[in-house]
């Protein structure tokens, strides 16, 4: 008996130092563990992972503006049939223009619902079905970027969203060849549908473009990761030394006016008191003078001024009569010897001219034919 109870409280110490024990993690690299995988998916969600469904229906309207209900006339079966295989009704209210959408008894996975909402939304905001229907799958997202609040003023607005678009949608073309998604530009939203990366990247662009920064140097630094990504040494490294900084050359001065007024240095004594009219006198010595004396010194002032006006009116009269300068007479030069013309060679050659008929031969050229005409004919004997 004394040695069972002397065995109990070891084993009881036994099963507590085991029960206290962690277990080990394994010893891997941190780059592993933070890295996902080339090719892996996550599991498709099923009914066998939710058997007993959903306790309570949920439901999401949406409104659509009226240049889209002929549209949505037109694919609503086809949006239906995408949702009923998913569990989910949809209802088109044409009197209200507004859509709904809400779960079932059947319905298993509880964020479809957010993604079917997700989806009339994207059809309100001109975006296709065949596009807007690609919310349904698991690795697919969108993003509805408001971008009509962002410029006050409406031109520069309209500027800054068609620099988004780009030439014929080319920039648009590259944003989403880039990034993976789907771009569609409407009114004052921007819809895009991709994969999360893309979508942050996406979102990026927009918020630049529309704060005055052109999206070429985005799209540039986008071609550089996208490069960098497929070097798998590079992924695990800081990027920062490979994209491109780029500085901003156009800044926006602040209109500064004509006149300004320079502000004078801060002095906590009062300024001196201006002089008075006596004071300049006494300083002068016109003060002691008497009436008479000033009354005659204001005269001789004034004549002084008219006669300075009386001289510059008079200069301004007289350049009218003053003759302007002449050029200076250019003398003929002498003919030079050298170009003198020969009238006695130019006479000959006019009385051969005469003589000769137009087309005519020369009489040593029809000499020359003579004999050669009859050389041919001795060899023909």
């Amino acid at each position: 008996m004394a040695s069972s109870t002397v065995n109990e409280p070891t084993r009881a110490a036994g099963k507590s130092e085991f029960r206290n024990q962690k277990p080990k993690p394994e010893e891997r690299d941190e780059s592993e563990l933070l890295t996902v995988p080339d090719g892996w998916k996550e599991p498709a969600f099923s009914k066998e992972d939710n058997p007993r469904g959903l306790l309570e229906e949920s439901s999401f309207a949406t409104l659509f503006p009226k240049y889209r209900e002929a549209y949505l006339k037109e694919c609503w079966p086809l949006v239906q049939k995408a949702l009923n295989e998913h569990h989910v009704n949809a209802t088109l209210d044409l009197i209200e223009g507004s859509m709904t959408v809400c779960t079932t008894k059947k319905t298993f996975d509880p964020y479809i619902i957010i993604r079917a909402r997700d989806l009339i939304k994207l059809l309100a905001r001109s975006v296709s079905f065949e596009q807007a229907v690609r919310i349904l799958q698991d690795d697919v997202a969108c993003d509805i970027i408001k971008i009509g609040s962002l410029v006050r003023n409406k031109e520069r607005f309209v500027k800054r969203r068609q620099r988004l678009i780009g030439p014929k949608g080319s920039t648009l073309k590259a944003l989403e060849l880039l990034t993976n998604c789907y771009i569609m530009v409407q009114g004052n939203t921007v819809s895009a549908i991709g994969p999360f990366s893309g979508l942050k990247e996406v979102r990026k662009v927009v918020l630049d473009t529309m704060k005055n920064i052109h999206p070429i140097y985005n799209i540039k630094t986008l071609m550089i990761k996208r490069e960098l990504a497929k070097d798998s040494e590079l992924r695990s490294q800081s990027w920062e030394r490979f994209l491109p900084q780029f500085k901003h050359k156009n800044v926006n001065k602040r209109k500064e006016p004509k006149k300004k007024s320079v502000k004078k240095e801060y002095t906590p004594f009062p300024p001196p008191q201006p002089e008075s009219q006596t004071d300049k006198e006494l300083a002068s010595g016109e003060y002691f003078l008497k009436a008479s004396q000033k009354k005659r010194q204001k005269m001789e002032a004034i004549k002084a001024k008219q006669a300075e006006v009386l001289s510059k009116r008079q200069e301004e009269r007289n350049k009218a009569f003053i003759p302007p300068k002449e050029k200076p007479v250019v003398k003929p030069k002498e003919a030079s010897t050298e170009t003198k013309i020969d009238v006695a060679a130019i006479k000959e050659k006019i009385k051969k001219a005469k003589n000769k008929k137009l087309g005519a031969l020369t009489a040593e050229e029809v000499k020359l034919k003579m004999e050669v005409d009859e050389k041919k004919k001795k060899k023909k004997k």
